[in-house]
C-alpha cells in the first residue's frame, strides 16, 4: 500500500496532479480541499496517498491532510459511494462541515452536493454517524504552500474540475461565468463557484 508520498508537483489539473518521485511520476486525484493548499509547479510536495484496487485500473488518491484522508476512507466504505462521489463530498464541505453535518443529522447539507441524493445523504448519516462520533480526532498535517498560478485558461480548467465533480457541463459554465474571473487561478474559481452553490441553496 502507498500511505504517502513526498517529492516535486510537476502537474496540476483538477482533479488530477502528478508528483515526481525520484524520477518517478505519480498519477494522482485529488479533492479541491486539497488543491487549494497544493504549492507552484516545480515545488515540493508531501500528499497522503490511499490506493484503490480496481480489475481495470488501480487509482491513487492524494490528500494535503491526514483527517482528509481518513474521510475518503470512510465514506468509499458506504454502500453507493465510490471515490469519485467521495471527493465529490470532500470538495464540497470541509472534514469538519463534514462531521457536523453528520453529527446533527442534516442530510439537507448533504443533498446540495452534487451526486448526493436524499437516499444517500440518509445512508451516509446511518452508517457514519456512530463511526465518526467514536473516531478520535486526527492530527493533521497541511501541505506547506499557497496556490498561485497565472494560468490563461483558468475558466477552462475550473469548468472541467466542476464536471469532473459531477456538475453538469452547461451548469460548470454557468457557474464559472457567474464569477469574476479577472486574475483568478482555477482553484481560486472553483472555490468560489463552490461557495455560490452552497450559498444559492441555503
Amino acid at each position: 500500500m502507498i500511505g504517502l508520498l513526498r517529492g516535486t508537483l510537476i502537474y496540476k489539473a483538477p482533479p488530477g496532479l502528478m508528483v515526481d518521485v525520484q524520477g518517478v511520476g505519480y498519477e494522482l486525484e485529488a479533492p479541491m480541499s486539497t488543491f487549494y493548499q497544493l504549492p507552484n509547479i516545480g515545488t515540493d510536495v508531501l500528499l497522503y496517498t490511499h490506493l484503490v484496487i480496481r480489475e481495470d485500473a488501480h487509482a491513487l488518491f492524494g490528500f494535503a491532510e491526514e483527517a482528509e484522508r481518513g474521510l475518503f476512507r470512510q465514506l468509499i466504505k458506504v454502500n453507493g459511494v465510490g471515490p469519485k462521489l467521495a471527493l465529490t463530498i470532500l470538495s464540497g464541505q470541509s472534514v469538519s462541515e463534514f462531521h457536523q453535518s453528520i453529527a446533527h443529522g442534516d442530510t439537507q447539507s448533504l443533498v446540495r452536493l452534487p451526486g448526493v441524493g436524499k437516499k444517500t445523504a440518509e445512508r451516509l448519516v446511518i452508517e457514519l454517524q456512530d463511526k465518526l462520533n467514536a473516531s478520535s480526532t486526527t492530527m493533521s498535517v497541511p501541505v506547506q504552500g499557497v496556490v498561485q498560478t497565472s494560468q490563461s485558461n483558468a475558466q477552462q480548467e475550473a469548468v472541467s474540475a466542476l464536471c469532473a465533480l459531477g456538475y453538469k457541463p452547461a451548469d460548470a459554465v454557468k457557474m464559472v461565468q457567474a464569477l469574476d474571473s479577472h486574475d483568478k487561478s482555477c482553484e481560486e474559481l472553483i472555490r468560489l463557484a463552490l461557495k455560490g452553490v452552497v450559498c444559492a441553496r441555503k
